[in-house]
C-alpha cells in the first residue's frame, strides 16, 4: 500500500468515527448524567459511549502492534508512557471522545470530538469535530482544511492557510480554564476570552478566529489540533524558553497517576511574530 492511500485509509476512518461520534454525543446531550472523576474533571456517559465507539471503530488498525490508542478514557492509556516503547511504534492514535466536557455536561455547544494520529511521534492526521456548531477540521498530511456544515450534503470547504494576525484590541486571545489562578493578564493589549475547549482553543486562531492561546493541558487536548495549527503556521512554544513543542517526549509529561499525560509547563500557541508580544503580557501572579 503506498503512504497516500494509507494515509486516505486512515483518514476516512477516523472523519467517519469523528461524525458518528458527534452524532452520538448530540444525541446524549440532554442526558448524559455528568459525574466527577477524582482529579475533578467531569465525565458524561457521551464520553464512555463515544470513546467505546471509536476503540471498536479502531479495532482492525489496533490488531497491528505498530498501531496503538492512547484515549483519555481509556485507564490503560498510561500503560503507554514509555519513551523507549513508543519510538518503537509508528502509528499512535489519540483521541479525547468529548473535549470541553464541562460545557457539554451544561449543554453548551463548545465542545468536540478529537481523534488524532502521530506518525513516529509527530503530528500527522486529524480530524476534529464540533458536532453542535457542525464545524470540522482535518488534515490529510499534508493539507489542512475547515468544513462548515461538516454534516450535511453541502459542506463548505476551504484549505487552512499560515495566518499571522496582527494583535489589536479588537484582538481575542483565549486562555486555558486555570489561567487566572497563576497568571495575570495585560488587558491593554487584547481581550482573554475563556471557551473552556482546548480544541477550538487550539484550531479557531488557525482560521483568524483570535490570534492563539494559552495552553497546559493533557496530550489528547492537542494531539488533534496539531497538526491544524501547524498548516496555519502557529505552533506551540514554551512560555519561558519559547521552544517549539513538535513530537511526543514523555520528559515534557508529569507521568503521574491521572495526571501522566499532562504537560509539566505552559505553553503560547500563536505565531512566531506574537509569540514574544503576547508572552509579555503575561505575568505570573506573586
Amino acid at each position: 500500500m503506498t503512504k497516500a492511500n494509507m494515509s486516505n485509509k486512515y483518514l476516512q476512518r477516523m472523519i467517519k468515527l469523528a461524525l458518528a461520534g458527534g452524532k452520538l454525543s448530540l444525541a446524549m446531550m440532554q442526558n448524559s448524567k455528568p459525574s466527577l472523576k477524582p482529579d475533578k474533571s467531569v465525565l458524561t456517559l457521551a464520553d464512555t459511549a463515544v470513546s467505546k465507539l471509536i476503540r471498536e471503530g479502531l479495532a482492525d488498525f489496533l490488531k497491528d502492534k505498530d498501531n496503538i490508542l492512547i484515549d483519555e478514557e481509556d485507564k490503560h492509556s498510561n500503560d503507554h508512557f514509555d519513551q523507549r516503547k513508543l519510538e518503537k511504534i509508528s502509528y499512535i492514535f489519540v483521541a479525547d471522545p468529548i473535549d470541553g466536557t464541562r460545557n457539554f455536561a451544561n449543554r453548551l455547544p463548545l465542545y468536540g470530538v478529537s481523534l488524532g494520529l502521530l506518525k513516529d511521534l509527530k503530528p500527522w492526521l486529524s480530524v476534529i469535530y464540533a458536532p453542535a456548531l457542525d464545524e470540522m477540521f482535518y488534515s490529510d498530511g499534508k493539507r489542512s482544511y475547515y468544513v462548515r456544515y461538516a454534516s450535511t450534503q453541502k459542506p463548505k470547504k476551504a484549505l487552512i492557510k499560515p495566518v499571522d494576525q496582527k494583535i489589536t484590541r479588537q484582538s481575542v486571545y483565549f486562555g486555558s480554564d486555570g489561567f487566572f489562578k497563576t497568571f495575570e493578564w495585560d488587558f491593554s493589549l487584547c481581550q482573554i476570552m475563556l471557551p473552556s475547549c482546548a480544541v477550538l482553543d487550539l484550531c479557531w486562531p488557525a482560521v483568524g478566529k483570535g490570534v492563539g492561546s494559552f495552553f497546559n493541558a493533557n496530550l489528547w487536548d492537542f494531539a488533534g489540533a496539531w497538526p491544524i495549527i501547524k498548516a496555519a503556521g502557529l505552533d506551540l512554544r514554551h512560555l519561558k524558553t519559547g521552544k517549539i513543542l513538535d513530537r511526543v517526549n514523555t520528559e515534557l509529561y508529569i507521568g503521574e497517576g491521572d495526571r501522566t499525560w499532562k504537560l509539566k509547563d505552559f505553553y503560547i500557541m500563536s505565531s512566531a511574530r506574537n509569540f514574544p508580544i503576547i508572552r509579555k503580557a503575561i505575568t505570573p501572579k506573586r
